[in-house]
């Protein structure tokens, strides 16, 4: 299934300003804190990452941000203005929040057209955005039929039906094949290009890290890092080197010897911490260690992501091993 950005993109750019803010929102159900003076702003001209454990506060901050949940305190600003005092909605932000939210019995092309008609929008723009996800041999089918990658496009074009300045996207990237997820990136970076602020949750940091300028991580209802990917990864990965050897016991008995931090990563790899690469192919000359890499370690987001939550998740899983004891 298709989905190029073609036919001149989104149909005239964004209008009003394109920016969410989120302020001190504080929330409970019951004994449990979700949200615990949540704040961050998700800018324009850029895909602005939304990452978290399970429990972290992700879904009920878009949720408070599109007026489908109170707080207690804070609030969420769409171009500076509350969700409730949005006139036409869809024009101001679009959003996916769950996929299987549609009228299986109708089309796909009539669960967007009364959506359009409720906002005041022409059915051409029902049109425009089918043929821009990729939809439009699918879109006189019955969407209870769609696979869940198809309902994923379906919630896409809904976002986009006001051609808002701002999008939120909650996992859009579930259930997509590879050529769908290979156009969600593209589309995403050519949303951001347009200067729409836009915000993606996601578990897939590998997805993340090829398509987000920016990454909001939080977890307990609160965030932890606001900052570039570029950023992060740079401050993951300072100080440490990558290497790749044969011998990885002798090497590490070595290299601990000299006051390196040694970790093994693999069969034949090791991360190095408080030697830099040159003093580690000394060391390893000295003691005739082969080596087939030195370098200096490049972090995935993934890890980046890792390392930052370690201690705020909320649901951890044992181990095969400590499972069965």
């Amino acid at each position: 299934m298709s989905g190029e950005i073609s036919g001149g993109g989104l149909h005239s750019g964004p209008k009003g300003e394109a920016t969410i803010e989120v302020i001190g929102l504080r929330k409970s159900f019951g004994s449990t804190q979700a949200l615990d003076g949540m704040s961050f702003t998700v800018r324009p001209g850029q895909v602005t990452g939304f990452v978290g454990p399970n429990g972290a506060g992700k879904s009920t901050t878009m949720r408070v941000i599109l007026g489908l949940d109170a707080v207690e305190k804070g609030e969420a600003l769409i171009g500076g203005r509350p969700y409730r005092s949005l006139r036409c909605p869809l024009s101001h932000i679009g959003s996916l929040l769950d996929a299987a939210a549609l009228q299986p019995t109708r089309t796909g092309r009539n669960h967007l057209l009364w959506l359009a008609h409720s906002q005041g929008l022409p059915a051409r723009r029902v049109d425009e955005v089918i043929e821009q996800v990729g939809l439009a041999k699918a879109a006189r089918r019955k969407a209870g039929g769609y696979s869940l990658g198809m309902r994923q496009r379906l919630g896409i074009a809904t976002a986009l039906l006001g051609d808002p300045p701002v999008i939120t996207l909650d996992e859009p990237f579930n259930g997509m094949d590879p050529e769908g997820i290979v156009w969600m990136r593209g589309f995403l970076a050519s949303l951001a290009q347009q200067g729409r602020a836009v915000l993606v949750s996601s578990h897939l940091m590998s997805e993340l890290q090829d398509t987000a300028d920016h990454l909001v991580v939080v977890g307990r209802g609160r965030v932890i890092a606001d900052t570039s990917v570029r950023e992060l990864l740079a401050g993951v990965s300072r100080g440490r080197v990558t290497l790749r050897t044969s011998v990885r016991t002798q090497a590490t008995e070595a290299l601990a010897e000299a006051g390196a931090a040694v970790t093994a990563t693999g069969p034949e790899t090791l991360s190095i911490s408080g030697l830099v690469t040159e003093r580690v192919v000394e060391i390893l000359g000295r003691n005739a260690l082969p080596f087939s890499e030195v370098s200096a370690h490049r972090a995935s987001l993934e890890e980046a992501y890792l390392e930052l939550t370690r201690d705020v998740v909320e649901y951890r899983g044992a181990v095969a091993g400590e499972a069965a004891r």
